[in-house]
């Protein structure tokens, strides 16, 4: 909604996602579409090449993008795409996993809210 407000003031905007049927059900000018798990628009983590390739294919589209389009990175997350099935289910998760990285995620909300804490004061 935000890109659509900027393109209706003259802004020209990129949208990078994974979402693609919700992004495109938005109406936006200009998406770099990449088949990625979703919160991964920007590249694979920790891969620098990926997250420099995504970029540089998104902003491409301001040279060559006047109409509405939809661009699908040629990246692709894993050659097998059974990562489509099981990324984020907890289902095949032993008790052991599951309990640990629900362990990792209360820390780091705890460290968000020191984070937050010290920011407001």
């Amino acid at each position: 909604m935000i890109a659509r407000h900027l393109e209706a003031n003259g802004i020209p905007t990129v949208v990078m996602g994974c979402a693609r049927d919700i992004v495109e059900s938005t109406g936006v000018a200009r998406f770099f579409w990449s088949d990625f798990p979703l919160g991964h628009s920007a590249g694979k983590p920790h891969d620098t090449t990926s997250q420099a390739a995504t970029l540089s294919g998104a902003l491409s589209l301001f040279d060559a993008a006047q109409a509405q389009i939809t661009v699908a990175s040629p990246q692709i997350w894993a050659e097998d795409e059974r990562w489509k099935e099981d990324f984020m289910s907890v289902a095949a998760l032993d008790p052991e996993t599951l309990a640990r990285m629900k362990a990792a995620h209360e820390q780091d909300r705890a460290t968000l809210g020191k984070i937050k804490s010290s920011d407001a004061g």
